[in-house]
């Protein structure tokens, strides 16, 4: 008879997601730094966006594959945890170390090792909540998540401007070395992080695998080896080679933006990689990891398919604001491209206090999410919450004063809430146990696949149907969120 989780407090809820605070100290230490680390150490403003490549391509390799490792460990210190506890110690002494890269591409090399660490942890903490918490309070829990995160970002972010402004540390250096305040900005944040995660490590208890078996409801239960799937991989593979060399062909004979050459070139990774899945279930090798991840992504459960399209059109919309909203508001709202004139520098600074209102917002919004989910329930809360990210974005076309650019803020605070924390309270109530960590790291590519996307096409779109003006790009991440909402309507989940 399946037995059901019991209720946990909320003070057990805050210590499960307080190391999600950490983690983001991390990322938000590598997104608002590594740039001009990256400057100060002689790259080019070109070359940066092939050096962030690292970030979207590390997290696409790394979280299935720790998915799959936490999904069937089991130590003395659990299933998650141990996890946590590497891939922390493994975050923090990257953050101790990339300040101090004597060259450019040790400074590169240590991104890529940087943001597979933080994967290592963060991959499992998704996972965790949906281990730990029971289907009403799931939804509360990755609001936690979102609020701790939101807490981090704006923490972390000012961290070099308290460095200066608080401590009297310097912010300049001579040229090719990192200054004093980003330095001791990393240290800071390293041991923030550690402790954080400590914490988690430390207070929390998880369920053993058999005791998740106890809860698991009968329709989730894991398929056996005999009942897998046999799935037609060359079909796949040769749409997916065929697709990839026509858009290389096309950039190659067009002389199309080289980002194109990214996208083709994960087309046609993807194609070898499904061929070779293939070759292992025409021979019945189909044990191993490799198979088992590549089973899984044509396996996923049907909530989980149409989540993934919300997914897309959701963090699309993201890309296009991280990626546009400094040129859009310095363009459109300052009226300036100089890069060296007052006014784009004021633009720019504005937009970094944006940045940091709507992670304010979205730490407030994480309290009012799970009551709204309580009104309407999962989708309708998530619909409503991006339909306020959409009026929000598109309402950068129309307010002409930029000093009023922060109420759109609240939109996408609640947007961004909502974005990481229901979703994965609607996919968690799908998966079986036994393939959380997994299809949770799967589940990520609807992240980074947008992503590259935005980045391959959206320049493109803009120089030839926009005549290059970067405030479409938020328009265009309006509509995208508009569309996002409209397919919450076609996720089927277990509490209809």
């Amino acid at each position: 008879m399946q037995k059901q989780k019991p209720q946990l407090s909320f003070w057990q809820i805050w210590n499960m997601c307080f190391g999600f605070m950490g983690v983001q100290f991390g990322f938000a230490l590598q997104n608002g730094n590594v740039s001009r680390i990256f400057q100060t150490l002689g790259a080019s403003v070109d070359d940066i966006p092939i050096l962030w490549v690292a970030a979207p391509l590390t997290g696409l390799i790394v979280q299935p594959i720790i998915g799959y490792w936490s999904d069937r460990t089991w130590t003395g210190l659990g299933r998650r945890r141990p996890f946590f506890l590497y891939g922390a110690i493994l975050t923090t002494l990257s953050l101790f170390i990339m300040p101090n890269s004597p060259t450019l591409w040790i400074a590169a090399g240590m991104l890529w090792i940087m943001d597979a660490s933080i994967n290592v942890t963060m991959e499992p903490f998704r996972a965790l909540v949906g281990d730990n918490l029971n289907q009403k309070q799931r939804a509360t829990g990755y609001a936690m998540q979102s609020f701790f995160i939101g807490i981090g970002a704006i923490v972390a972010s000012a961290l070099p401007w308290m460095m200066t402004n608080w401590f009297e540390i310097s912010n300049t250096a001579p040229a090719g070395e990192i200054p004093e305040s980003v330095k001791y900005a990393f240290y800071f944040g390293g041991a923030i992080l550690f402790l954080a995660v400590g914490w988690t490590i430390l207070k929390t208890r998880e369920y053993t695998p058999e005791q998740l078996a106890e809860f698991e409801p009968e329709h989730l239960k894991g398929e056996s080896a005999d009942q897998k799937q046999t799935i037609n991989f060359a079909k796949f593979s040769l749409i997916s080679g065929v697709i990839g060399g026509l858009i290389l062909a096309g950039v190659t004979f067009f002389k199309l933006e080289k980002e194109l050459y990214l996208l083709s070139g994960l087309l046609l990774s993807f194609s070898a990689i499904i061929l070779v899945a293939g070759y292992l279930q025409n021979n019945a090798r189909t044990d191993g990891g490799f198979y088992e991840v590549i089973y899984d992504v044509f396996t996923m459960p049907q909530t989980m398919r149409q989540l993934a399209v919300v997914q897309f059109f959701s963090w699309f919309s993201l890309f296009a604001m991280w990626i546009y909203t400094t040129s859009a508001v310095t363009s459109f709202h300052y009226g300036t491209t100089d890069v060296t004139s007052k006014a784009y520098n004021d633009g720019a600074d504005w937009v970094g206090i944006l940045f940091a209102a709507y992670n304010g917002f979205a730490a407030i919004a994480a309290v009012f999410i799970p009551l709204i989910v309580k009104r309407v329930g999962l989708k309708g809360a998530h619909s409503i919450n991006l339909l306020l990210g959409a009026g929000a974005l598109l309402s950068f076309k129309f307010i002409a004063d930029p000093s009023l650019l922060w109420l759109p803020m609240v939109g996408i605070g609640f947007a961004w809430a909502s974005i990481l924390s229901l979703p994965y309270a609607m996919l968690s109530d799908a998966l079986p146990a036994n393939k959380m960590g997994v299809f949770m790291g799967i589940f990520n590519f609807f992240i980074v696949i947008p992503q590259l996307l935005a980045a391959s096409v959206l320049g493109l779109i803009l120089r030839n149907v926009f005549e290059n003006q970067p405030i479409y790009a938020l328009v265009i991440g309006g509509v995208s969120f508009i569309l996002a909402a409209l397919s919450v309507a076609r996720v089927k989940t277990n509490t209809q």
